[in-house]
């Protein structure tokens, strides 16, 4: 007798997207880093941070995940960087203390609710950078409230539903 299993079964390849949601992706991905590149630029502050770049494939390529929702993209970034910069001020500036920083950032992502991959690059930006606190407001919060404007914007533009929640 065979014991049934309740895993599902998963396809052998990768979803196929369509052309359409090829371009919106794409336009969508373009107007938030460049809007955060611009604004950059011009200001002289900084405001797009490389984990941003993979949270604008999230947002834009997969907008009903909930790694995509604004709880998930603002928090995560928030609590990527206040930990890596509390880790960092505490324990210094050592590959442990890195290490530590990366995955207590995870279990509170995972504990809060607010989990977003890109963001668990933050620990790492921070301990490349050696930034001040100030980092943590910009371009972290700042720019990742952008990205969910943005965002937001952008999808209802397209008649695309965004987001599915917001806390």
């Amino acid at each position: 007798m065979m014991l049934e299993t309740n895993i599902p079964t998963l396809p052998a390849t990768a979803p196929r997207h369509s052309l359409r949601n090829g371009v919106v992706a794409c336009v969508g991905v373009f107007s938030i880093i460049g809007i955060l590149s611009y604004c950059s630029f011009q200001l002289g502050v900084l405001l797009a941070l490389g984990s941003f770049g993979s949270s604008a494939v999230l947002l834009f390529t997969f907008p009903e995940n909930h790694f995509s929702q604004p709880r998930s993209l603002v928090g995560g970034h928030f609590i990527c960087t206040l930990v890596a910069l509390l880790v960092l001020s505490f324990a210094g500036h050592h590959w442990w203390a890195l290490a530590i920083a990366v995955a207590l950032a995870t279990a509170i992502m995972m504990l809060t609710r607010t989990l977003h991959p890109p963001a668990g690059s933050n620990p790492i930006i921070v301990f490349l950078a050696m930034p001040d606190w100030q980092f943590l407001f910009f371009p972290t919060l700042f720019g990742a409230m952008m990205m969910v404007l943005v965002a937001w914007f952008y999808h209802r533009a397209c008649r695309r539903s965004y987001p599915l929640y917001w806390i």
